[in-house]
């Protein structure tokens, strides 16, 4: 990582020697809640390395696509990427105008429990299925010690107490990223539910807003499960399960675990799955997170200087930025992905003229 570091920060002095934020001090932007604690990190080492306040609202991947695409704000973020069909409606609605998405970090989606009260903790974590995840999650799976569940731990002492299910409330890239791995894993929740999707009819469950509503559902609900991205399980020092991936290996989300996940040849556009992972050892609920900005930044009253420190904040991020991810649970961006956004960055514009140049 420090010799990639090293060959990233070189770049970036080529790419922005000539081209600072000049008088900007403030970009906004909102959306997801999966990469919040990478980037309260993030934004608050750049405000101390470039003097630029960066106002992240982890409002919802649903409210950052909102908040994009109505120019409230200068980037959203959110872990469900547009599809073809999407991007396509997007720009006929704007006038051919385009939306491209950068990956900033991949994160695993834990699938975290409180049993604690019965004895089970990290030393002991329980495994679970595709199907046993959908059938909690569609609730034909009510008890902690029904048959699914007992037959995969056949030595834990599963308590006979109602399962309670957690789900999110708010339009939620971390929901499109859960319910895009069932989709793909669990037949019976795909013939039930359909294709992954931020906003769910939940058959079961309590809602909450944000990874840290859920977080904060599970701690105080005995007998509770909710789908929670890695960084919120571990600071909130949860129990999580091993899920079987697609090579029937039981898996705990961890960074090697989703590094392997994302380490292929990406499309150009970025806009890729990597949900139920065929890798032996990858762990199969898994999702990069992306930034979206407008290719073409001249908008509104928007000025040529905040278009470079747009670019210039988001280069950062998917380069020297990536130190940050490691110790905080994310795992950082694949070179070969890293040279597919590179790409894109440099196809950014202002009146038709790139807004970086290498």
């Amino acid at each position: 990582m420090r010799k990639m570091a090293l060959v990233f920060t070189a770049v970036f002095a080529i790419a922005f020697g000539a081209c600072g934020g000049g008088s900007v001090s403030k970009i906004m932007g909102g959306g997801a809640t999966f990469p919040k604690e990478l980037y309260d990190a993030m934004f608050a080492k750049y405000k101390q390395l470039k003097g630029i306040e960066v106002n992240y609202q982890a409002i919802g991947s649903g409210a950052g696509q909102k908040g994009i695409a109505s120019k409230t704000l200068e980037f959203g973020a959110s872990d469900n990427p547009y599809n073809d069909e999407q991007t396509k409606k997007f720009m006929d609605e704007h006038n051919g105008v385009e939306l491209i998405h950068i990956p900033t970090c991949v994160g695993a989606i834990a699938m975290a429990y409180n049993l604690k009260s019965h004895g089970f903790n990290k030393q002991n974590q329980l495994k679970i299925t595709p199907e046993v995840i959908a059938g909690i999650f569609l609730g034909t799976i009510t008890k902690w010690n029904d048959p699914a569940i007992a037959a995969l731990n056949p030595d834990a002492k599963l308590p006979d107490l109602s399962i309670i299910v957690v789900h999110r409330n708010d339009s939620s890239g971390t929901t499109y990223a859960f319910t895009d791995y069932l989709a793909n894993a669990s037949p019976k929740w795909f013939e039930t539910m359909g294709k992954g999707t931020k906003d769910v009819d939940w058959k079961t469950g309590k809602g909450a807003q944000g990874n840290q509503g859920i977080a904060a559902e599970i701690d105080q609900t005995d007998g509770s499960i909710g789908y929670l991205e890695l960084s919120f399980a571990e600071n909130g020092g949860f129990t999580y399960a091993a899920v079987q991936n697609k090579s029937g290996n039981f898996i705990v989300p961890s960074i090697e675990g989703v590094s392997v996940s994302a380490d292929f040849d990406i499309p150009a556009h970025t806009r890729v799955s990597i949900a139920n992972t065929a890798a032996a050892n990858g762990y199969p609920i898994a999702s990069f997170t992306w930034v979206l900005l407008y290719k073409e930044q001249k908008y509104d009253s928007r000025t040529l200087d905040q278009a470079k420190a747009l670019v210039d904040l988001i280069w950062w991020m998917t380069h020297d930025g990536q130190s940050l991810a490691t110790p905080l649970y994310y795992a950082p961006l694949a070179p070969s992905v890293v040279a597919k956004l590179e790409a894109l960055l440099l196809s950014v514009t202002y009146d038709g003229k790139p807004v970086m140049t290498k």
